[in-house]
């Protein structure tokens, strides 16, 4: 069954290939993968946020990007690309913070619908 509706939250394109060429149980392992590293680096997000650390604030929003682009979650890789530059005060960041915390939900959410409907 492939995925023709567009989808502002994933890459539907690079997650039909994924499945074409890995199988779904190799895509929901890669997606296991994901979920338990995105809690890893919001929490360090968070960590850098609060110690207003910029150079640990690009770092690990940088890895979050990486894996969110590796999971075909457009949106969120998109976000964090501003995220990771940003030299916001640690107050502002404060509310990047949450709202990458809804995007990252927003993101999970659309890629088990995807899932469900392979």
């Amino acid at each position: 069954m492939e995925a023709k509706q567009p989808s502002p939250y994933l890459d539907l394109e690079l997650l039909q290939g994924y499945l074409d060429s890995l199988g779904k149980a190799i895509v929901e392992q890669m997606f296991t993968l994901y979920c338990q590293q995105a809690r890893i680096y919001l929490n360090d997000i968070e960590s850098a946020q609060c110690n207003d650390s910029q150079s640990a604030w690009q770092e690990h929003c940088h890895k979050m990007k990486g894996a969110a682009a590796s999971v075909g979650m457009q949106q969120l890789h998109g976000h964090l690309k501003l995220l990771e530059n940003t030299t916001a005060t640690q107050q502002k960041k404060l509310l990047m913070l949450t709202e990458l915390k809804l995007m990252n939900e927003q993101g999970v959410f659309a890629f088990k619908q995807w899932l469900e409907g392979m």
